[in-house]
């Protein structure tokens, strides 16, 4: 059985991209009260949002999102004895590797990729706060690159306190229109239908590509009810195109009208549409984060992804 230590070797470095985002608690007007909830945007320098290096720190980590630790090792090694490549260019040639599969999921006639950036940074956000390693990315089936799974966005884990926890994550992003409340009334929803189907999740993934072996062996037992003390926490990220305008001259106040944005968001959600008598929804993390013209941000990183 993997050890605790183990598995925290197993979480990526997400320094560098949460140095363009801001993450903050509060005491958010939603039910349940449980205080995991969170608001994040964009980091503000002075008065401008960090758009492209928010952009660029999140397409450095697709790499990480495709392959887990222990195969993009096995690759970068591959690459240097089997085409006798220096160390960085065999570092790019994983890159381009992973964005190319990362890629693959589009459909060639729809490129709008709003659904991947969300899915991406919900990977972040459960590794960075919950500290919990990926069993499920929301990837192409090896058996079939058409093939993708219609199920929640992202399953993770970690051991602690004697516990195995897994977090069922799922990811609602809207670019075109402010459609907040509809994200969030479909993200309850889908994280709903999740828990009740999430050993048919597990069993469709295990032994795919991004989970090496200790990982397919805690999906395995859970599967099999061999995990003592297994608890399932639903995150819910929703990212949406917010529509009021920021006001502030200075960082600060930019700052605060952000907060205020948010908070309100919270607020105005309608609480009788959770199901707070569940008790696997009183443990859920709501994660809100706005972004402006989120889609010249969307098409900006599509053409990152393409190019």
């Amino acid at each position: 059985m993997i050890t605790e230590e183990e598995l925290k070797g197993k979480l990526i470095n997400n320094d560098d991209l949460f140095e363009k985002i801001v993450v903050f608690n509060a005491d958010f007007d939603i039910v349940p009260h449980n205080g995991n909830h969170m608001g994040a945007y964009i980091t503000i320098r002075d008065t401008k949002e960090l758009r492209d290096q928010f952009l660029g720190s999140l397409y450095d980590t697709i790499v990480e999102y495709v392959y887990s630790k222990d195969k993009y090792c096995a690759l970068v090694d591959r690459e240097i004895n089997r085409s006798n490549k220096s160390m960085p260019n065999a570092f790019s040639y994983v890159q381009r590797k992973a964005a190319h599969k990362f890629r693959g999921k589009f459909d060639d006639n729809n490129m709008l990729i709003q659904g991947q950036l969300g899915e991406l940074l919900l990977f972040h956000f459960i590794q960075r706060f919950k500290g919990a390693v990926p069993l499920l990315r929301k990837m192409p089936v090896t058996t079939s690159d058409s093939l993708e799974r219609n199920g929640c966005d992202a399953i993770h884990y970690k051991y602690e306190n004697k516990k195995n926890i897994f977090y069922l994550g799922e990811a609602k992003t809207y670019s075109s229109k402010y459609k907040f409340k509809t994200a969030f009334k479909e993200a309850l929803e889908s994280i709903t239908t999740t828990y009740m189907n999430i050993d048919d999740e597990l069993k469709l993934y295990v032994s795919e590509d991004f989970l090496d072996k200790d990982l397919n062996d805690i999906a395995d037992d859970f599967i099999e009810g061999r995990l003592p003390n297994s608890e399932i926490y639903p995150v819910i990220v929703i990212i949406y195109n917010e529509n009021n305008k920021r006001k502030g001259d200075n960082e600060d106040s930019i700052k605060r009208e952000i907060e205020n944005i948010i908070k309100k968001r919270f607020k105005d959600f309608d609480d009788n549409l959770i199901d707070i008598k569940n008790p696997v929804i009183q443990r859920i993390t709501f994660i809100v984060f706005p972004i402006w013209r989120l889609d010249d941000l969307v098409e900006k990183f599509q053409k990152m992804i393409v190019d």
